[in-house]
């Protein structure tokens, strides 16, 4: 600017520059996350274990941020697809994911991945910590977890053990049973799990394995047989069924463990502020009460960092590699 130029006109130009520097600074528009609403990517159908686990947390989590969470479902695939939409989003903290144990087998599920889940994502934390039952027709012979492992090897041949779908928890919880026991009987892919209740409440199938939040109504009614739960521990509103250690089967635990994820790249203030949404959500007494109801665990809040999302991950896709390539289930 000239000398010429009027001081008071200096000043103010200099003025203005120095508020639109702060107005573009990182730290102002960290304060300025989020202007919309966000998007939580379920990669699974409305009204199924995971979509209800986001239903709860997301409202939660929309009064922390003063922007609303909309559950959006993108199905296909057994959640590789939605969770590629969320891995190919803009990374600006306004899509994330909601997964659960499929992204630890989807490495060795789909050898054509399009995305790589410790390389294509933020992590925002853990959620909650769901077990799994083992469940079969009413009128299945066996009385108990014990009988039924021996019923097992005795009629593999015989036996249709049903799961919710390709890459679903249910699908690698019958994996680890079959591996557990060393049988294989017949399995029965279906789009879900409501579906493959029905075909188990109606006879059509033997057994099946699925989380607490599904199957806790039907066992209820008497309308299906429940064996036993997946935990390392007892469930506390299931006391009086067994695990599968319990039963003898020493390498049989699964619990199906949901994390929240963002696109790579997300700005660390954006990551922050969801963590922090997340956090308050684990800590609201209806979230807690109702996870419970349906048989749910919060995870600790040691495991509710972005840090212990991302080591967990990393040691399940450890786990979970070999058993689903020794079982030979891929699914390209």
């Amino acid at each position: 600017m000239s000398r010429l130029t009027p001081a008071w006109l200096r000043s103010a130009a200099s003025s203005f520059v120095i508020a639109m520097l702060v107005i573009a600074s990182p730290a102002a528009l960290a304060q300025a996350w989020p202007a919309r609403p966000v998007t939580l990517v379920v990669p699974f159908a409305a009204g199924g274990p995971t979509d209800i686990v986001a239903r709860l947390i997301a409202p939660s989590m929309g009064r922390s941020l003063g922007q609303s969470v909309v559950v959006e479902n993108r199905t296909g695939a057994g959640g590789t697809r939605g969770a590629d939409l969320v891995a190919s989003a803009r990374a600006d903290g306004y899509t994330i994911l909601l997964h659960h144990n499929g992204m630890s087998t989807a490495p060795a599920l789909y050898r054509q991945l399009r995305y790589d889940p410790l390389a294509s994502f933020e992590y925002i934390g853990l959620v909650v910590d769901v077990p799994m039952t083992v469940v079969g027709r009413a009128d299945l012979p066996p009385k108990n977890a014990a009988e039924l492992l021996a019923w097992l090897k005795q009629n593999a041949e015989k036996v249709n053990f049903a799961h919710a779908g390709p890459g679903s928890a249910s699908h690698a919880c019958s994996l680890m049973v079959r591996r557990a026991i060393g049988v294989e009987p017949t399995t029965v892919a279906f789009q879900g799990t409501a579906p493959a209740l029905v075909a188990l409440e109606g006879g059509h199938v033997d057994l099946l394995c699925d989380q607490t939040t599904q199957t806790l109504p039907h066992i209820k009614s008497g309308k299906i047989k429940l064996y036993a739960t997946t935990a390392k521990a007892r469930v506390p509103m299931l006391r009086d069924t067994p695990t599968l250690i319990e039963s003898g089967l020493k390498n049989a635990e699964i619990i199906i463990w949901h994390g929240v994820y963002a696109p790579r790249g997300t700005p660390p203030e954006a990551v922050s502020k969801l963590n922090a949404a997340l956090r308050a959500a684990l800590k609201d007494p209806a979230v807690v009460a109702r996870l419970g109801d349906l048989g749910g665990q919060v995870v600790p809040e040691s495991r509710q960092t972005p840090a212990a999302l991302r080591d967990w991950l990393k040691a399940e896709i450890g786990r979970w590699t070999p058993i689903i390539r020794a079982s030979g289930s891929y699914l390209d």
